[in-house]
């Protein structure tokens, strides 16, 4: 997982020398950082990037208090007292001898202009919360294994986001340059604020540059925001790989909040020991229950994706608490232990490992270490297509992470092969949206905008469970139910009898009408390329093509969730006719019928009432009529 915030006052560094570099605690007042962190037994920071070598700095030197101060509060270079010094002994001036040091613009100048200068990003990278249990819990060797690769996993994505994402600009925008060199600051902690575990690193982004000529500008700090989940995509990908490599394990979907997409976690840790960890996740949720009810009140409609995400900041806000005094790892591992063993008991956490490993053999035992290339981008390209509508290159990507994800369920796979179904889903089934006009500059890859031609999925409303009230099928659903629609397809038409094998395009055609591309991705794209493909010694090759396509069927299957293989997900009906729903089904259209009906009776009632009354006062002028009528024969030549 992977947040991110900004560093924008000048005095943010203070907070992060104070608060992040000391463990999230209060240094006390006085004391040099360094003496505070060997003294508390905390990591010290350490500089991370390519952009250290600009800087006379070196990847993995300690970052001291000045040079946060300068970097990050002055946007000055992280040596500068060394190099004014020698500039003024070379007789400069003292302000120019300051500029000397100045990485681009300088914020005074930003200042003066009314704006706040933005100094840098924080990234803060942390696994899944069975992976900080078995780090936390587990003995030496398996917290070293987890921390190397949370190390790599953190620096394989800043390289990523280095070579693919990073951009300097210049100009008011107007120019940009790619900036494949960044400078970072990592520090990494062991707990929350409550001092249960979470292992995660802050890496504060500094945002300056340097182009090719040696002047520093800007980072197009918008461009990094874009990119955020698929930089978290590719970190959870790679360090849950890494792990369950190294110690024979295996990830399971964990349903967080009903609807929406499963987090994969570690198999075998039960969820007491998640729910143990997790403690401020309980204070939120009931916190953000409230405010999700004051919001629906004052705007009469449930939020909406965006806004569910600024009430869960707002509910993480108000239930954040007070800053701790920090302890070494050592003490927090014995605490930790001694919590736990009163929490869920001695069987539950003795043998953590072991219980691990005994279900990651089994599920390795049914999921091969292969990917279908074919299922993946039909996959990959509906529930995009689904789940936005209109989307670019790096949701493709961090959905193509995503389903390797799920689907390899933490077997090793090839490097690339995330860019290969991504590139390969905009080609075969996208359709970009983004025109280039003339006189302007042509927009870089991933800034295009594309859409698809599948057949939009139908809402449908899903029975409540423990005396909740139906609620609509999410997004997520409705793409899980649009891409498993169109793989069945490919599935029925790959596994065809062999007479049928000729007519498979037709048969994919007919199967998947939602679609018309899917007939055409049965035969070319299902034969993996060597590249792609993540075998093992032993393998079976001479294969035939059906057996061959019902054994990645069979791997798909074994790799998927349960509720998807109980047709919950692939057949929607399902979700309105169960048993368990049926009543409660009934019951809801018996009261929405008798409602119907009362309003029906209502507006007869009003209608005829309408029709009376017209005819009433029609009447009673027609009696007022003849009761005058003899008055008027009245008159002077009856008087006689």
């Amino acid at each position: 997982m992977l947040t991110v915030e900004k560093v924008q006052r000048r005095n943010a560094w203070r907070y992060y020398v104070r608060g992040v570099a000391f463990g999230d605690g209060r240094r006390p007042v006085g004391q040099a950082l360094n003496d505070a962190q060997e003294q508390a037994g905390l990591p010290p920071g350490r500089w991370l990037g390519r952009g250290l070598a600009a800087l006379g700095l070196t990847a993995g030197q300690t970052v001291t208090e000045r040079q946060m101060e300068l970097l990050f509060g002055e946007g000055r270079h992280p040596d500068a007292d060394r190099m004014e010094r020698e500039l003024l002994d070379d007789g400069a001036d003292p302000e120019t001898a300051r500029l000397a040091t100045v990485l681009g613009q300088p914020i005074e100048e930003i200042e003066q202009r009314d704006q706040t200068p933005l100094l840098a990003l924080d990234f803060v990278f942390r696994p899944q919360a069975s992976l900080v249990v078995l780090w936390a819990l587990g003995d030496e060797r398996t917290r070293r294994v987890i921390e190397r690769a949370h190390e790599r996993a953190v620096a394989a994505t800043l390289e990523w986001l280095e070579d693919e994402v990073a951009e300097i600009r210049w100009a008011s925008g107007r120019q940009r340059a790619k900036a494949p060199a960044l400078v970072v600051a990592a520090y990494r902690h062991f707990d929350n604020r409550d001092g249960f575990p979470l292992l995660h690193e802050h890496c504060l982004i500094a945002n300056r540059a340097q182009r090719p000529d040696g002047s520093w500008y800007a980072l197009d700090t918008v461009r990094l925001y874009q990119h955020v989940v698929a930089a978290g995509t590719l970190y959870t990908l790679q360090m849950t790989t890494e792990v369950c490599e190294e110690l024979g394990l295996a990830t399971v979907p964990r349903e967080v909040t009903p609807g929406l997409r499963p987090v994969m976690e570690i198999a075998g840790v039960d969820q007491e020991l998640i729910g143990w960890s997790a403690t401020r996740r309980r204070r939120i949720e009931d916190v953000l229950e409230g405010i999700t009810d004051a919001y629906i009140q004052k705007h009469g409609r449930l939020p909406g994706e965006r806004a569910r995400h600024g009430l869960a900041w707002w509910a993480a806000q108000e239930t954040r608490p007070e800053k701790k005094t920090p302890r070494p790892l050592d003490l927090l591992l014995a605490w930790w232990r001694v919590s736990a063993l009163l929490k869920v008991g001695q069987r539950m956490v003795d043998g953590l490992l072991q219980r691990c490993q005994a279900a990651g053999k089994l599920i390795r035992a049914r999921v091969g270490p292969r990917v279908d290339t074919a299922l993946a981008i039909v996959d990959v390209a509906a529930v995009v297509f689904t789940v936005r509508n209109i989307y670019a290159r790096r949701h493709v990507l961090a959905e193509a992470r995503r389903h390797l994800l799920e689907t390899l369920r933490g077997r090793a796979y090839v490097p690339g092969i995330d860019s290969y179904i991504a590139d390969r889903a905009l080609q075969r089934y996208s359709r970009q949206l983004t025109v280039p006009q003339k006189g302007r500059r042509t927009p870089a890859p991933d800034q295009l905008s594309y859409t698809a031609d599948f057949a939009w999925p139908a809402r449908w409303w899903i029975a409540g469970t423990d005396g909740k009230p139906p609620r609509e099928s999410t997004r997520y659903e409705r793409a899980r139910v649009a891409s498993l629609t169109l793989q069945n397809a490919i599935r029925a038409a790959l596994t065809a009898p062999p007479a049928v094998r000729d007519e498979a395009p037709a048969a994919a055609a007919s199967s998947a009408a939602a679609s018309s591309a899917t007939a055409s991705a049965v035969p070319s794209d299902h034969d993996q390329a060597a590249p792609h493909a993540v075998d093992r010694p032993g393998r079976d090759t001479a294969l035939a093509p059906a057996q061959r396509a019902a054994a990645i069927h069979a791997h798909q299957q074994a790799a998927m969730p349960q509720e998807y293989l109980e047709g919950r997900t692939t057949d929607p009906a399902t979700w309105m006719t169960s048993p368990q729903n049926l009543a409660r089904i009934a019951a809801l259209t018996r009261a929405a019928e008798a409602r119907s009906r009362t309003v029906e009776e209502q507006a007869d009632q009003t209608k005829q009432a309408t029709q009376q009354a017209p005819a009433a006062d029609a009447g009673r002028q027609q009696q007022r009529h003849l009761t005058t009528q003899p008055d008027q024969g009245r008159g002077p030549g009856r008087a006689g």
